[in-house]
């Protein structure tokens, strides 16, 4: 189960856990204007879709394999042909975009903020062909070419309540934080965790880290173990990472120290069964799935669209696997913190 205002979504990362609306009872909704997260879309063959991968490419157990998951099943549901491309460095970023636009893909998705310049350019280049981003780097609202939909989340709603499951469930009240590349969109993660932390146990400690200044950074296990085994050996019996790749040695650490850890974008629990504590759930699969429906049906609505807590684009995992690890009092306490942001009565900062 993610926990969150509910979908009726079952996804498609690792787990096929179940999406329930475990805060408020309402029917599916949009997750953003046009582009039609509630509802069926329309199956329909002959249409080609590309989708470039992020920095750390298939396997990392988190954000890029959640995108191919909502890729995958609109394969399998909507008929459409997919191309996916891994580029092999930053170099290839531009032109694995510009190959798909040229050979007539009607829709090329562009998975990570990294691309957000080279959509912009390209989509003046193929004003016909269709482009989505996720994590574009615009602000909420922005125009943007009429053929760009800049797709993004209020991570930091849900790593709100990551972190205070985490500050809630610490025996030591240390708990840490490792980042990717440091830039503005993996401090949201890192700011909505502390605030978390702070709003339940305002006598708690927050270590925080990151990898680097680069997209390397995403990619980086060793150095990922070497930033959570650190936190772990100052006392932090808990750390929460948005990392990518880098997180699979985050959870290495946690795994050889059997401490816990909090999992990012896709629910990680069986990447360490002993020590997944939750995942902050980003539905990128359902974001990648549902604006292909919408190219589908003939809605597809450019612009710069965010989704977060309200719209069911955040939430944590509780189901079968962990919830014995989350005492019952907690969940009900962190439900109640998610609605209260939902009504607006409680203000997460992203930054």
């Amino acid at each position: 189960m993610v926990v969150g205002p509910g979908l009726g979504y079952s996804s498609g990362v690792a787990g096929q856990a179940k999406v329930i609306g475990a805060l408020v009872a309402f029917n599916a909704v949009l997750l953003v204007a046009g582009l039609g997260f509630g509802g069926e879309a329309v199956v329909g063959s002959g249409v080609r879709i590309g989708l470039v991968f992020d920095i750390g490419g298939l396997g990392d157990k988190s954000f890029n394999d959640a995108a191919n998951a909502g890729l995958r099943r609109a394969q399998d549901e909507l008929g459409v042909s997919v191309h996916a491309i891994e580029p092999g460095d930053g170099s290839d970023r531009a032109s694995a975009l510009r190959q798909l636009a040229a050979e007539g893909d009607d829709l090329v998705i562009a998975v990570g903020f990294i691309f957000t310049d080279d959509v912009k350019k390209l989509a003046l280049e193929f004003p016909k062909t269709k482009f989505a981003c996720i994590d574009y780097s615009g602000a909420p609202g922005e125009a943007t070419a009429p053929n760009v939909a800049g797709l993004r989340f209020r991570e930091h709603e849900g790593s709100f309540l990551v972190g205070a499951i985490a500050a809630l469930t610490s025996k030591t009240q240390i708990v840490g934080f490792v980042g990717g590349m440091q830039i503005p969109l993996i401090r949201k993660f890192e700011a909505g965790y502390i605030a978390g932390v702070r709003h339940v146990c305002p006598t708690c400690q927050v270590l925080s880290a990151y990898a680097g200044t680069s997209p390397s950074a995403f990619a980086d296990p060793v150095m990922g173990k070497e930033l959570a085994a650190s936190q772990y050996d100052r006392g932090a019996d808990i750390v929460y990472h948005a990392s990518g790749k880098t997180g699979a040695g985050v959870l290495q650490a946690a795994r050889e120290r059997q401490k816990l850890a909090i999992g990012v974008d896709s629910n990680q629990f069986h990447e360490a069964p002993c020590c997944v504590l939750t995942s902050m759930i980003k539905k990128v699969d359902l974001a990648v799935f549902k604006v292909i429906g919408s190219v589908l049906e003939g809605r597809f609505e450019a612009g710069v669209h965010e989704a977060g807590l309200a719209e069911d684009g955040v939430g944590f995992v509780l189901d079968d696997d962990n919830r014995a690890m989350i005492a019952h009092d907690i969940v009900t306490r962190v439900r109640g913190l998610a609605a209260e942001i939902i009504a607006g009565t409680l203000a997460v900062p992203a930054r």
